[in-house]
């Protein structure tokens, strides 16, 4: 009879070590890595047995939730980035510090979203491992307060950038094939825990519901390129001509904005056209300046501490020389570039001074390139519209080359130099004046309306574009030009970021389904193996100790 116990018994334990080494992935209850996972996620360093109790349900539901709302956030700060100066001037405007503060949100966005995906990964790999799903409430309050920063954030694009979100949803039309891809990867490793998660409950309603929640979104991942339209899937033979670059103040990525030397480094990345802002002295002579103060982009405080509050237009043309517009750019290296540039670059940036228009315009006449800007002093005044028009002819460019941009007094500039072109910053405007050439913010308009605008041979330039994916879609929609800090980017690229033809899309799209349809069915059944094994190996030991019973009260 002992014999025949002992046989018994070692066929079960060794049916049970299999179940269990399955079950745990081939890793000890007390091995360094399970302790490690288990003291991150729960400070729990013993093994406890996997509880999916409400609370911890909870948590994990929490923690699902804030990851998804700070990759989100991560998203919008990876489309915001090409308007990034925005944000960092609007904090000027209040702060009177130049800072990169655009940097600081995506580097705090950076964390916040590294750290809920790591967490999320310990516990997948917690439930893998059939651990208590128990959340440390230090991480608790991790959580609440990234919730809580990122919510701001995003309340706070909504009331001071809402016309942001506007570029959120173009980038999409870039980006949606991508992220197509990865949400394909993604639900399909997911597959695992959910069917763990399937087989493992016990109620047959449990089981429905959380089969029809990863088939709906399974379906809706995978079949979603159907509702996906790019202008970059599109025929190689169909892509419209690279957009023409324009200097927005010139290449301030290279050289302090609104300076010579700036619109001289915008020549060798090969612009139409110079973009600049025009502000009238004191004594009436125009001059380059984007900010209305003087702040930010001389040294003002230094050369007259006493007026340096005063607006530009305060300042003779001859004591604007005086100030140096060059230093600034060195010390606050607003685009991270100075450390690239040459010390013969740095030596010339530092003997910078504000251009007068009529240094531009020499430089527009001796290398054919034409001049587009914004005028700063008040417009609507008849006589400083006169002065700047007066200046252009007083150089001898030719009237083609200039665009004109500003609303105010445009029958004036028509009557006076009926050669300028005409530029308008809406279709209304051109449309009752008959003209064919606008300018406007790049996020003011849809794909459709670029490629009708283009259909009407209207010449279409879109502002401020830096980034490769923007350019890209730009190119692709069919504009004519675009207004850049980039232009030492753009000027080396030959096609857009990609483009691809509707059938290789769709085979790829195909392609990909049904490679990971396929590896999730296969996750299915592997669970389901591993479900029935154990499930066997369990009714063994109850038949086994059973049987044991059975027998001792026999020998008794």
């Amino acid at each position: 009879m002992l014999p025949r116990l002992l046989a018994k018994a070692s066929e079960c334990n060794l049916a049970s070590s299999f179940t269990s080494g399955t079950e745990g992935m081939g890793m000890n209850q007390n091995s360094l890595c399970r302790k490690c996972l288990r003291g991150v996620y729960s400070c729990h360093w013993k093994h406890q047995k996997l509880s999916m109790h409400r609370c911890a349900c909870c948590w994990f539901s929490v923690l699902a939730f804030v990851f998804l709302l700070t990759g989100g956030w991560i998203y919008v700060c990876w489309a915001a980035f090409n308007d990034r100066d925005e944000v960092n001037w609007e904090a000027f405007r209040y702060l009177k510090r130049w800072v990169n503060w655009f940097m600081v949100v995506v580097i705090l966005s950076s964390v916040m979203v590294s750290y809920c995906f790591l967490l999320l990964v310990f516990a997948l790999l917690q439930v893998a491992l059939r651990e208590a799903l128990d959340l440390h409430c230090i991480h608790k309050v991790l959580l609440f307060a990234a919730s809580l920063i990122t919510t701001a954030l995003v309340v706070g694009i909504c009331i001071k950038w809402k016309e942001e979100w506007d570029t959120v949803v173009i980038s999409l039309r870039m980006a949606a094939p991508f992220l197509q891809l990865g949400g394909v990867v993604a639900v399909s490793l997911l597959g695992w825990f959910v069917f763990q998660r399937l087989f493992m409950a016990s109620r047959r309603v449990s089981r429905v519901l959380i089969f029809m929640a990863y088939v709906v979104v399974v379906a809706g991942v995978f079949l979603s390129p159907l509702l996906i339209s790019s202008p970059c899937i599109v025929e190689a033979h169909r892509l419209p001509p690279k957009p023409a670059l324009l200097g927005h103040r010139g290449a301030p990525v290279l050289a302090p904005e609104n300076t010579m030397l700036s619109f001289k480094k915008s020549l060798e990345c090969g612009v139409t056209a110079f973009e600049t802002d025009v502000m009238l002295s004191q004594d009436e002579k125009p001059f380059l300046m984007h900010d209305k103060s003087l702040l930010r982009t001389t040294n003002v405080m230094e050369r007259f501490p006493e007026r340096k509050s005063q607006m530009g237009d305060n300042y003779t043309l001859e004591e604007l020389k005086m100030l140096n517009a060059g230093d600034w750019f060195l010390k606050s290296d607003p685009f991270h570039t100075v450390s690239m540039l040459s010390e013969e670059d740095r030596k010339a940036i530092r003997n910078q001074t504000i251009p007068s228009l009529e240094e531009l315009l020499t430089l527009a006449k001796e290398y054919n390139t034409s001049l587009i800007f914004d005028l700063k002093t008040d417009s609507t005044n008849a006589v400083y519209t006169d002065h700047v028009v007066q200046t252009i002819l007083n150089s001898s460019i030719l009237q083609n080359l200039v665009l004109w941009l500003p609303p105010q007094n445009r029958d004036l500039v028509m009557r006076k130099a009926p050669g300028f072109r005409q530029v308008y910053a809406n279709r209304s405007e051109m449309e009752a004046d008959g003209g064919n050439q606008l300018n406007l913010k790049y996020s003011s308009l849809t794909t459709q309306e670029i490629g009708e605008l283009r259909q009407r041979n209207v010449s279409l330039n879109l502002y401020v574009v830096n980034e490769p994916w923007l350019f890209s879609l730009l190119w692709c929609s069919g504009v004519t030009s675009v207004t850049t800090n980039a232009c030492h980017i753009f000027k080396n690229m030959t096609q857009p970021v990609w483009v691809l033809a509707p059938d290789t899309y769709r085979v790829i799209w195909i392609t990909v389904d049904v490679a990971f349809l396929l590896s999730i069915l296969g996750l299915f059944f592997l669970q389901r193996w591993r479900f029935n094994r154990g499930r066997e190996s369990e009714e063994h030991r109850n038949g086994y100790s059973t049987w044991v019973t059975q027998q001792m009260n026999t020998i008794l």
